[in-house]
């Protein structure tokens, strides 16, 4: 019996321990032999160099692992506000998504935004309590704080299965009645109200000792969502990356039907006219590694190679294209460096196409480039890329913040009570 693919991202507030999570679900799965560290610099999924220095995740990864009735894809997605741009790219090829919290912080500023974009886009998710084993952490106050922040429906499945049944029951009305009834909840009547965000599991745990991460393992195996998928062929591009070679890499969820090597795909770029390329490769990756695959079928993700002009957010064969982002830079800097403009814009180009929301602008009266920036690590990492892919030595100067309405003129208001 073949196992049903789901991909699962990880998300969370920066330090909440989601990498390190990731590590374990990694080696408690079996993907793994050794359990790599973010402060030792040898995790898995953080395979950049800039990540590694500053332990941070800046790119989104992904890595395959394996449960009793599951092909998990796990994707880790950034935690800074800095790149919370990039974890929304990921949202939208979810089948669901592990929500990290710090037992020490609880609910922060930034998880509040990472729960509002998953509610946007209707994202069933579980949450991971992490770093229980630190003074301080308090259970029946983490789960009521969860509660009055982000939804009554959170629920402890660490609990006896009778009181998670009757839990799960209060979850929705239709339910209820059921299970007063017959007194019996199943496992896909919990399924259901997961995938309907009516119910959101909670696990808690410390994932540096390992605790805790085998019971998520089990909640997902049992609980995550199974989708199924039309046999008409349907793509969403995620995001555009270029390999260690200079490769154009295009990532994709397929939504319908499936993907072949040399298949011919005809779409539309964001300018122009629509184009026919062939597909040259098909890469699943996990870390930095990668597998070819002759097919893919629907629900997996992967990246190809051969297409020149897709962009992140379109849709390919019968899906629609993505909605615009909720999230948006904040800043204008000009990009100051020694060269012909002419030459640089096309290279920085390949860095606005793999992160869309950098935006260069260019002014051709006085020849020079802007870039929008979400903030002050962003842009020391921007320096860094360009320095890194295109020895260049680049310097951000005349920050402005971006508007996107402004007062025209002076206007006269006369107001009587």
């Amino acid at each position: 019996m073949s196992k049903h693919h789901i991909c699962t991202g990880l998300l969370a507030h920066v330090d909440a321990g989601k990498t390190t999570l990731s590590e374990g679900l990694l080696y408690v799965s079996g993907a793994r032999r050794t359990l790599g560290r973010v402060d030792h610099r040898d995790a898995f999924l953080d395979t950049n160099t800039q990540e590694r220095e500053r332990g941070i995740t800046i790119f989104s990864k992904q890595a395959m692992l394996s449960t009793a009735a599951l092909d998990v894809t796990l994707v880790d997605t950034p935690g800074h506000v800095d790149f919370s741009a990039e974890t929304e790219r990921t949202l939208s090829i979810l089948d669901c998504a592990v929500l990290v919290i710090s037992g020490t912080d609880g609910v922060q500023a930034h998880t509040l935004t990472l729960w509002n974009l998953l509610e946007k886009y209707k994202v069933p998710t579980f949450l991971f309590i992490n770093k229980m084993d630190l003074p301080g952490t308090d259970r029946t106050a983490l789960l009521d704080g969860l509660r009055k922040q982000l939804s009554p429906n959170c629920v402890d499945f660490g609990l006896p299965q009778a009181e998670l049944e009757e839990q799960a029951a209060m979850c929705d009305e239709a339910l209820l009645e059921t299970y007063l009834q017959t007194g019996a909840v199943t496992a896909g009547n919990i399924r259901g109200l997961i995938a309907g965000r009516k119910l959101f599991p909670c696990c808690f745990g410390a994932a540096l000792k390992l605790e805790g991460v085998e019971t998520l393992l089990e909640i997902l195996n049992n609980y995550a969502p199974r989708n199924t998928y039309p046999d008409q062929f349907g793509a969403k591009v995620y995001k555009i990356t270029r390999d260690p070679q200079g490769n154009r890499l295009t990532w994709m969820k397929i939504t319908g039907g499936s993907l072949s090597v040399r298949e011919p795909l005809t779409y539309a770029p964001l300018q122009g006219e629509p184009v026919t390329e062939k597909v040259l490769q098909i890469r699943l990756y996990s870390g930095e590694k990668f597998t070819a695959a002759e097919t893919v079928s629907a629900g997996a993700l992967c990246a190809v190679t051969g297409l020149s002009a897709t962009y992140a957010g379109q849709g390919l064969g019968t899906e629609p294209g993505a909605a615009p982002p909720t999230l948006e830079p904040v800043m204008t800097y000009r990009v100051s460096f020694a060269g012909d403009p002419a030459t640089v814009l096309p290279k920085l180009r390949q860095l606005e196409e793999e992160d869309p929301l950098l935006h260069l602008l260019w002014d051709s009266n006085t020849r020079q480039i802007f870039v929008q920036i979400m903030g002050r690590v962003q842009l020391e990492v921007f320096r860094n890329l360009v320095k890194e892919r295109f020895n260049l030595d680049v310097t951000l100067d005349d920050p402005r913040i971006f508007y996107k309405e402004t007062i025209e003129n002076t206007v006269e208001g006369i107001g009587h009570f």
